[in-house]
């Protein structure tokens, strides 16, 4: 069992174990003790250990060694030991294969590389055995596929159903899928029917070669601390990641992999959910995720006659159009298009906000662009501090001004 305590000859109340602690666990209460030296101190750290995790951050954090954590040593079981390779979810919809897979396979072959085992793509639906030998020009060594009607469309159920299958019988070690609307609502459902934990919208992942433990870590605390997970008494370990956090390989059409087909029979199943029609967004004219160019607008916008401009802009310049959740929230332009922790990750060449404050939870997911232009009247906003150019005015001024140029050289009226 976990344990830890506060040393109380050594600790000399200066509360930097306070200031560390993510949780809140630790308090500073008056406790009169009385030392050899006859000194007494009146300021002793407490630690709640209804609210401790054992994270081990005030351990590291104080400077006179006052705290001392013992932490249960975990033994990898024989049957955690049979688990093997790593596995990416090709989540794919009507024969298209979603980016993020491509990404999720780079990165998971550094990972499998690591560890000396394989890495593997799952693709489930119907009429999709075409997409095989594309999963494996972008690195994947094997891909399974289950082939079948009741796949065409993706419903929870029937998804859930054949992945925990498929688990159950050739035990990856690791499963990796994308943070997308699919990979959110189906990951869950996946590692509850396994019994396994998951950690879902993860931006860096690595390996303890020792014990053989994912390392996944995302935002948390609003994006105000990077927490890294484990799952270390779990197999196989669960991770969704997001779009545009790692790069996929280079395509190549030599490469050569080994081919599953799977076969899974579905007379018993209960499938609660019917498909009735896939209705497109039309309001994107470009896609948000894979643009080189985004035009954002934040609260500063002022209401979605105000997204018009950004559109109109965004439309001249060959981008897409971004929001941040303030701008979402006061419907002033569709979930679709939100930028941030909540939203989307982007990572495009050019980013542009206009009226965006530049909040944590908005950086977060868009943070890695190449060249970020703010445009806003407070150059005190966080946003303008990031930004590699920051344009300190009212954007109802700025953007009917570049669209005026940008119309008269391309010579429309």
């Amino acid at each position: 069992m976990n344990k830890i305590e506060v040393i109380t000859n050594k600790c000399t109340g200066c509360t930097l174990c306070v200031k560390s602690c993510p949780y809140g666990a630790i308090s500073m209460q008056q406790v009169e003790h009385e030392l050899e030296s006859g000194r007494k101190i009146k300021n002793l750290a407490v630690i709640d250990l209804g609210k401790c995790t054992y994270c081990g951050s005030c351990v590291e954090e104080c400077k006179f060694s006052a705290i001392n954590l013992e932490k249960d040593k975990i033994e990898i079981s024989e049957e955690m030991k049979s688990y093997k390779n790593i596995w990416v979810f090709a989540e794919q919809r009507h024969g298209q294969i979603a980016p993020v897979v491509f990404e999720l396979i780079a990165e998971g072959k550094k990972l499998a590389e690591k560890l000396n085992v394989k890495i593997a793509a799952v693709l489930l639906g119907h009429r999709i055995k075409n997409k095989v030998d594309e999963l494996i020009s972008y690195g994947a060594e094997i891909v399974y596929i289950v082939d079948d009607p009741v796949l065409e469309e993706f419903l929870d159920e029937p998804y859930c159903e054949v992945l925990s299958w498929l688990i159950k019988d050739e035990k990856p070690e690791i499963i990796l899928m994308g943070a997308t609307n699919i990979g959110r609502s189906f990951a869950s459902r996946v590692a509850t029917r396994i019994y396994t934990g998951l950690t879902a919208d993860c931006t860096a992942l690595e390996v303890d070669l020792k014990t053989r433990n994912l390392l996944q870590t995302r935002p948390a605390f609003g994006g105000n601390v990077m927490a890294t997970i484990l799952t270390p008494r779990h197999r196989p370990q669960m991770a969704t990641v997001r779009h545009k956090v790692f790069k996929p390989l280079q395509k190549d059409e030599s490469r050569k992999g080994e081919v599953i087909e799977k076969k899974y029979d579905f007379t018993n199943s209960k499938i609660r959910t019917k498909f009735l029609e896939f209705i497109k967004d039309t309001t994107a004219k470009v896609n948000l995720a894979e643009a080189d160019i985004i035009v954002s607008g934040g609260r500063g916008v002022g209401s979605a006659e105000g997204f018009k401009l950004i559109e109109e802009f965004a439309d001249l310049i060959g981008g897409a159009v971004g929001a941040s959740r303030g701008a979402v929230d006061s419907g002033w332009i569709p979930y679709s298009h939100q930028v941030g922790q909540t939203g989307r990750t982007v990572a495009p060449k050019v980013y542009i906000a206009c009226g965006i404050s530049g909040q944590i939870q908005h950086l977060v997911g868009m943070s890695s662009s190449d060249i970020i232009v703010a445009i806003n009247k407070d150059p005190e906003a966080p946003m303008m501090k990031l930004a590699t150019y920051s344009i300190e005015a009212d954007m109802f001024e700025i953007l009917p001004q570049l669209i005026k140029i940008i119309k008269q050289e391309k010579g429309i009226s």
